[in-house]
This record gives C-alpha cells, structure tokens and sequence, in this order.
C-alpha cells in the first residue's frame, strides 16, 4: 500500500509533499486507503459539528491510525482535547505506543521555518 502524508485543514495549506484533506470525509477515506506516514490535524474545520475531535474519535473506534500524528490546530481547547484522547487511546493500547503523536499549533497565516522542520523531519 502506498504511504502519503495527509494535513487536515480546510484554511492552511499544506506543507510540501502532503496531501490536503479539508474535511474529515476526506480524511477518513485516505486512512482508509492509504497507508500513513505522517497525519497533521486541524481541530476547527468549515463544518462547526465535524471537526477534528470528532475525527480523533472516529479513528480511535475504528483503530485508523497513522505512523506519527500531530495536532496543529491553533483553538488550544480544541487540539488538547484531540491529543488527549489520543494519549488515552495508546495508554489503553488502541493505538501502537510505537506511533508518536505531537500537539505543535501552527499560526493561521504561514508556517515558520523552524516548525516547518518537524514536517520535513518525517519523510
């Protein structure tokens, strides 16, 4: 199975090499048919009742994972909530302690360079 890197956000645009999803339809369909290496989430999306956490949630029932995670969201109530339940999931061993999940908010506007590194680091 081909491996992506996905970002979910429907404002940012991705960084180079990395599949946008702006909802999180789209977000499940690629975890269902992809193999992910990298999986960037945004918390607040267009569609107020399917947001991130709901999305965090759906994968924990449905065990689609990805081999690193990162919350970027800026909504700092939002993105501690979905890194959280993420936490919880791999303390319960539903998700591999193996996958290393991060909670990095980027601004709205661009990515700096220095964080910018932590999504190059990844391939």
């Amino acid at each position: 199975m081909e491996k992506i890197s996905v970002f979910l956000d429907d404002y940012r645009q991705p960084p180079e090499g990395y599949v946008l999803a702006e909802t999180i339809d789209e977000c499940i369909q690629l975890l269902y048919n992809f193999d992910i290496e990298h999986l960037s989430l945004d918390h607040d999306l267009l569609n107020k009742t399917r947001n991130g956490f709901m999305l965090v949630q759906m994968m924990v029932k449905e065990k689609l994972f990805a081999n690193r995670i990162t919350i970027h969201s800026a909504n700092s109530v939002g993105g501690k909530a979905m890194y959280k339940l993420l936490k919880q999931a791999q303390f319960e061993s539903i998700l591999s302690h193996a996958t290393i999940v991060s909670l990095r908010p980027l601004p709205l506007h661009s990515i700096p360079s220095k964080v910018l590194q932590h999504y190059i680091d990844v391939r």
